[in-house]
């Protein structure tokens, strides 16, 4: 009974535990203000929003209800209308848009500046008497979980406020034109916002809706590795900040397109950098970055005639071969051989500024291309420096240095011995064989298309001690 209980109550300490937990994203796509006031605003010259601006229909607009009801102003407003020949938008154009946190931090404020001319013609003079209007169509990106649990980011609360309207006569006529205008304006007051919301804001919701969905198409496309591919999807988004953040679970796939890893939110930690003066940044979670490494260098097995290509290595390794066993050095000929099998995957092992590649690699040393056994076969556990570096839009990966850490003797036809003894010699047929091998592999790089696609033509990185941080390179 009281291992029942103690059971109930150990699991209801793991329940609690992992909700407490914050599970961290493989990846995280950063995206300042900036760069949504970009978007949208291309997004709103594609949806023609002028155009929708300069086929307001005002003239429709005052007509309807240009009284609020009450009949004996409603006839006076229409003895002024009756004189009114046109009334419409000759010029319009959107300035630059704001994009900014609300006060309670958890939506962000789009605001959209307006500013237009109006004219109208009536029969009391020749030309058009013209109208400066200014306003403003606010709306606010949230996160809106109410469509199947998945969240997304939408735009709503589409208005234009009668505190942000300006209207002003540019230029002054005779006194009964200016009162006219007056009369005009006055009907504008209620008729324009009531416009801007009917007309524009569908078109502005439409605009965010194309340029989120650009975003996700964005985030989608696949990164070559290789014959593999890493890919990414959406997992949440997020308001942070002056900014959203868009939380992406990530999988890898081999070349027939099987998925062959799979990323979600674990408890491995990815702290996402504060985006300070940055447009964007793309973080990628260390085992996610660990894996594209891995695709880019997997196992494989090296084989070198040493007196061929390494010959003063070849000659140092047989003198350290001879102080171990004399008769075993004798043996080796002209066409020894050195087979390196890295059997396992390397990890990569970030820290804040630094890389290292970590490997385990098999070494065997044939007396002769002829010899079926190797003389002995060595483990060695190996770590190599690693440095990354961008080329436009790029993110490569130099590794410059080995070191070997540990060195086990796995299999020996020539006696027991301290493999400590070739460690020198072990350590440049891996500088000079394998090295220069993953180089090779690693000379594709990772291109990193989101870079081009939001605009910017270099890329730049940065490590965390649990990420990769990839942001445009300063001018």
């Amino acid at each position: 009974m009281a291992g029942s209980r103690t059971f109930t109550l150990l699991c209801g300490l793991l329940a609690a535990t992992l909700v407490r937990a914050t599970l961290s994203p493989p990846a995280a796509l950063s995206l300042s203000s900036e760069v949504i006031k970009e978007r949208l605003t291309q997004e709103l010259k594609n949806h023609d929003a002028v155009n929708i601006l300069q086929q307001l229909p005002l003239l429709n607009a005052v007509r309807e209800e240009p009284a609020g009801g009450i009949r004996i102003l409603g006839s006076l407003v229409n003895s002024v209308l009756n004189v009114i020949i046109w009334l419409k938008v000759t010029s319009a154009s959107i300035l630059q848009l704001q994009v900014q946190p609300s006060a309670d931090g958890q939506e962000l404020v789009v605001k959209v500046p307006l500013d237009m001319v109006a004219g109208f013609n009536t029969p009391l003079v020749k030309t058009i008497v013209e109208m400066h209007m200014q306003t403003e169509a606010q709306a606010i990106i949230r996160v809106d979980t109410s469509k199947g649990g998945d969240a997304r980011l939408v735009l709503d609360k589409c208005s234009s406020s009668h505190g942000s309207l300006r209207i002003s006569l540019l230029h002054k006529l005779s006194f009964m034109v200016n009162s006219l205008a007056n009369k005009v304006m006055n009907l504008l007051v209620p008729a324009l916002p009531k416009l801007v919301k009917s007309q524009l804001c569908p078109v502005i919701e439409a605009a965010f809706e194309d340029m989120y969905a650009d975003l996700l198409r964005l985030v989608r496309v696949p990164v070559s590795l290789s014959s593999d591919h890493l890919e990414f999807d959406l997992l949440s988004p997020d308001i942070k900040g002056n900014g959203i953040q868009l939380n992406l679970r990530a999988k890898l796939l081999d070349s027939q397109g099987n998925v062959t890893n799979w990323f979600n939110k674990s408890a491995v930690s990815l702290t996402t950098p504060s985006l300070g003066s940055a447009p964007f940044s793309l973080t990628v979670r260390q085992d996610v970055m660990n894996a594209a490494i891995a695709a880019l260098l997997p196992p494989e097995e090296l084989m070198v005639l040493l007196d061929y290509v390494l010959p003063e290595l070849a000659r140092r390794l047989k003198s350290s071969i001879k102080v171990i066993n004399e008769q075993a050095a004798n043996q080796l000929g002209r066409t020894q051989i050195a087979k390196i099998l890295t059997q396992e995957r390397p990890e990569l092992l970030l820290d804040k500024g630094s890389a290292k590649v970590a490997q385990l690699i098999v070494l065997e040393i044939f007396a002769t291309n002829e010899a079926r056994r190797p003389l002995f076969t060595l483990g060695v556990e190996a770590s190599l420096e690693a440095q990354f570096y961008t080329e436009g839009d790029g993110l490569m990966l130099n590794l410059n240095d080995i070191s070997t850490n540990r060195i086990h003797l796995m299999n020996s036809g020539i006696g027991l011995f301290n493999p400590e003894l070739l460690k020198d010699s072990v350590t440049e047929i891996l500088m000079s064989v394998l090295l220069p091998n993953e180089n090779g592999k690693l000379r594709s790089g990772i291109m990193m298309s989101m870079v081009n696609a939001l605009g910017f033509e270099e890329a730049s990185w940065s490590l965390t001690k649990d990420a990769l941080v990839v942001t445009p390179a300063s001018s």
